[in-house]
C-alpha cells in the first residue's frame, strides 16, 4: 500500500504538472523578467561602472587631492588593457546583476501583490516596497559584490570567481564576504526606494489608459531617466564609502573610519569621486532594466 502510494506521488504526469504550475506562478515570472532585464543592461552599461570603481579608488597624490577625470580615464584604460578591458569583472557583475535584479524584481512583486493588492502604492509606500526589496537582493549578493569591486579596481588578480571567494574566505574569513555590506544597503536600499518613489510618481502623472503600446516603453525609459538622476545623486558618497571598505576591508573597518579617512585624503569632494559615470550607468542601466521589465510583464499578462 505504502508501495503503490509512493509510485502514484512520483507519477511523471504529476511531476509535469507541479513543475508547470511553479514557473507559471507569477512570482517566478517577475523573476524570469527581472534577469533578462538585468542582462540586457549590464552587458551595455558595465564600462561605465568600472570607470566609478576605478576614479573612487585612485590614489591620492602627494601633492594632494588632483581630479581625475572620467574620459581620461577611460583612454587610459583602452590604451593600457585593450577596449576589453572597459568590461573587465564582467563575469562577476553577470554573476551579481542577473539573479540580484531578478531576487530583486521577484520580491518586489511579491510584497506588492500580498500587502497592496489591487491597487498603486503611494509615494512612502514606494520607497518601503523599494528598500526592502534591494535588501533582500543586497544581501544575498554581497559576496559577489565584494568581487566584482575588486575585479574592476585593478589591484586584484583572481583566476576565477570561485578562486576569488576560496582566497576572501581563508585570508579575510566570513567578514571578509560581506565587507562594506551596511554601506552598501545605505547606498543600495534608500536609492532603489527613492528610485521606486520617483519612478511611480512620474508613470503617475501619464494617463496610463491613454498611452499608445507603442509609445509605452518610451514613456517608462524617460520616467526611469528622471528618477535614476534624483536617486543617484542622493546615494552617492555612500557608493563611494562602499568602494573604499571592500577595497581596503583591513584600513576601512567601519563606516565612521572610512568617512574620516576619505574626508582627509581627498575632502569633500571625494565622496562624489566617480559620480558622473555611476549616475549615467544607474540612470540608464535602471530605466532600461524597468523598461524590458515592464514590457515583458505586459507580454505575460501581469501588472508589475
Amino acid at each position: 500500500m505504502i508501495q503503490k502510494s509512493r509510485s502514484a506521488l512520483l507519477q511523471p504526469q504529476d511531476v509535469g504538472d507541479r513543475v508547470e504550475t511553479l514557473m507559471l506562478h507569477p512570482a517566478i515570472k517577475a523573476f524570469v523578467c527581472g534577469s533578462i532585464s538585468g542582462t540586457c543592461s549590464t552587458v551595455l552599461f558595465q564600462p561605465l561602472d568600472l570607470l566609478k570603481t576605478r576614479l573612487q579608488a585612485a590614489q591620492p597624490a602627494a601633492q594632494g587631492p588632483r581630479r581625475v577625470g572620467a574620459f581620461a580615464l577611460l583612454l587610459t584604460v583602452v590604451r593600457t588593457e585593450s577596449l576589453l578591458g572597459l568590461w573587465k569583472g564582467m563575469s562577476p557583475s553577470m554573476v551579481r546583476c542577473v539573479p540580484g535584479v531578478g531576487i530583486y524584481f521577484g520580491t518586489l512583486y511579491s510584497l506588492k501583490q500580498h500587502f497592496l493588492p489591487g491597487h498603486p502604492p503611494s509615494a512612502l509606500e514606494s520607497v518601503i516596497l523599494g528598500v526592502g526589496s534591494r535588501a533582500v537582493a543586497g544581501v544575498c549578493m554581497s559576496p559577489i559584490t565584494v568581487i566584482k569591486t575588486r575585479y574592476e579596481s585593478g589591484r586584484y588578480a583572481y583566476g576565477s570567481i570561485c578562486a576569488a571567494l576560496k582566497n576572501i574566505y581563508r585570508t579575510e574569513g566570513r567578514r571578509g564576504l560581506f565587507s562594506g555590506l551596511t554601506a552598501t544597503l545605505l547606498r543600495d536600499a534608500p536609492f532603489s526606494g527613492i528610485y521606486l518613489m520617483f519612478y511611480n510618481q512620474t508613470k503617475s502623472t501619464v494617463p496610463q489608459d491613454q498611452l499608445d503600446t507603442v509609445l509605452a516603453p518610451v514613456v517608462n525609459f524617460s520616467c526611469g531617466l528622471v528618477a535614476g538622476v534624483l536617486a543617484s545623486l542622493i546615494t552617492q558618497p555612500a557608493d563611494v564609502i562602499k568602494t573604499h571598505m571592500q577595497l581596503a576591508p583591513v584600513r576601512c573597518r567601519w563606516i565612521g573610519q572610512t568617512v574620516t579617512l576619505i574626508f582627509k585624503d581627498y575632502g569633500l569632494r571625494g565622496f562624489f569621486q566617480g559620480g558622473v559615470p555611476r549616475a549615467l550607468r544607474r540612470t540608464l542601466m535602471a530605466a532600461m532594466a524597468w523598461t524590458v521589465y515592464e514590457d515583458l510583464m505586459a507580454r505575460m499578462g501581469l501588472t508589475s
